[in-house]
């Protein structure tokens, strides 16, 4: 949390939504910044039944109906030369459920350049998936034209824009990718720099949600 800048206003709160421990830990200690409001990281537990559950008991909570929701957490890269600790930023994600689009995907870009400089971001549709993809399913997900594949960020932001309208966004951070898959040598190193990686990227949160609220000229 932080101070906002400019004239009083409401204020609006961020939800963080990821599925891991690993995943929770990264952004719960990673270095914050000045926020616009009430900032929660939530962890909701692997796959698309759960994080739609937690996302809905997060929003019923008093105080947070209008939040902005991000979906985060790490995932697995579809398109060639994609490396671990590659960052992806949704265009819109897709799942059997529908396709929801994304709020503010280029100023997320920016922001994440600023906050994570010299890592690569990758802008496209993130596809949802119930579990884990591997070989030949990957390439199929990938003909569709999705750049990357995780379990829940479709499904959370497809609950939060049906229980009211509100600015959604999803940011991942690649941890295997088509020449580095998890089972290959290296996981490890790969894991730890996608961590950090994670570990950076609020500041850059903080960012897109004081821009999206201010006021429109």
């Amino acid at each position: 949390m932080g101070d906002t800048q400019g004239p009083p206003g409401p204020v609006t709160p961020l939800l963080i939504a990821c599925a891991l421990g690993i995943e929770h830990l990264a952004l719960r200690s990673g270095r914050a910044g000045g926020g616009a409001g009430p900032v929660t990281v939530i962890r909701t537990g692997m796959g698309p039944k759960a994080a739609e559950s937690a996302v809905l008991r997060a929003l019923g909570r008093k105080g947070a109906g209008g939040a902005a929701v991000i979906a985060s957490g790490f995932c697995a890269g579809l398109a060639p030369g994609m490396h671990p600790g590659d960052l992806v930023v949704a265009e819109e994600t897709r799942d059997p459920g529908g396709t929801t689009a994304c709020t503010g995907a280029g100023l997320l870009v920016d922001a994440l350049a600023r906050a994570v400089p010299g890592r690569t971001v990758h802008t496209g549709p993130l596809t949802g998936s119930g579990h884990v993809v591997r070989g030949p399913e990957r390439a199929a997900l990938r003909a569709t034209g999705a750049i990357a594949v995780d379990m829940e960020s479709a499904a959370t932001l497809r609950t939060a824009v049906r229980s009211g309208p509100r600015p959604v966004a999803a940011v991942r951070v690649v941890v295997d990718a088509p020449e580095h898959e998890l089972v290959r040598i290296g996981t490890v190193r790969g894991g730890i720099s996608a961590f950090r990686v994670l570990r950076a990227v609020l500041p850059a949160f903080h960012e897109w949600h004081r821009s999206l609220l201010l006021p429109r000229r």
